[in-house]
């Protein structure tokens, strides 16, 4: 009995440890080279500083991409957000009764 428990957890370790590299390996973007126009003096200010450019760009312009995209679903489901808010003002949140909290 022993034996199997630490043969199983042996080999549990090991799939957690092939999923996290694999998981690693999936979520990295593909990159891909473009021309950007920066102004000189704060990209001779950024380089002095030693930052990389590109991620310091990259992380922004995911962030811009994100926020815009939330704010443009917003916009879309905007009808149905109010009309849930509306029935829930009216009804109340659905099970609630049963809630014990």
């Amino acid at each position: 009995m022993r034996i199997i428990s630490c043969a199983l957890k042996v080999n549990m370790a090991t799939i957690q440890t092939t999923a996290t590299k694999h998981s690693a390996r999936v979520r990295q973007p593909l990159k891909r080279a473009t021309n950007l126009s920066l102004s000189a003096d704060v990209l001779d200010a950024a380089k002095a500083l030693e930052l990389n450019i590109s991620q310091v760009c990259d992380a922004y312009l995911r962030q811009l991409v994100t926020q815009e995209q939330e704010r443009r679903w917003r916009t879309d489901h905007a009808d149905f957000i109010a009309a849930y808010n509306a029935t829930l003002e009216t009804e109340g949140l659905p099970l609630d009764q049963w809630r014990t909290f």
